[in-house]
């Protein structure tokens, strides 16, 4: 995990060298739909959510830009069983950081790691809800891979991106479990190049 947050430190201080005419900044928001992925084959319905934070937009050559961006982000997942029904809510503080290859006619293609920090966890079920945050880990590491559009002349612009979670959430248990989801967003990039 020292490797994984070394590597995000040096992502972002090496952004911070770029002169400041190339750096916008916006704001985010938008749908999730996430589940949780189980190494023991028990099955987790997606539930749906929202997340809503600041981005960056750094150029760093003509096709190519850095997008670090903070987010909060409500994830979790759904399990049904027979007619009972629990929801599984999980809140986090995501920083992804991602590479993008931008064409001409305003389309990106972006991917990177996104690290996440725990807030909340909690299983609820009818009326009782139950604080779980002490079962998982406080901090999560993804992989975020998804395209974009942005509108050059208004700032504007959408994006749809899946994230793969790539360590295990579980603190106390021998399974594996691992955050799975799509994000779709919209966005405004103030003063946009």
């Amino acid at each position: 995990m020292k490797i994984q947050l070394y590597l995000l430190l040096a992502i972002f201080l090496s952004a911070g060298s770029v002169t400041a005419q190339q750096v916008n900044f916006g704001i985010k928001g938008g749908l999730n739909v996430y589940t949780i992925n189980n190494d023991n084959d028990e099955a987790y319905d997606s539930k749906a959510g929202f997340n809503l934070g600041l981005l960056g937009h750094i150029h760093l050559a003509k096709q190519w830009a850095l997008q670090p961006e903070i987010m909060y982000s409500s994830q979790g997942a759904r399990i049904n069983t027979g007619n009972i029904e629990t929801k599984i809510n999980l809140d986090y503080i995501n920083i992804p950081v991602l590479l993008q290859y931008m064409f001409d006619n305003g389309f990106r293609l972006q991917a990177g790691p996104q690290l996440g920090f725990l807030v909340n966890a909690k299983s609820k079920t009818g009326e009782l809800s139950v604080d779980i945050k002490d079962n998982l880990k406080t901090v999560d590491f993804g992989l975020a891979v998804g395209a974009g559009y942005v509108h050059t002349p208004s700032g504007f612009g959408v994006d749809a991106r899946y994230n793969l979670g790539l360590s295990n959430i579980n603190d106390n248990s021998s399974n594996k479990s691992f955050n799975r989801g799509f994000q779709l967003g919209v966005f405004y990039l103030f003063k946009h190049l």
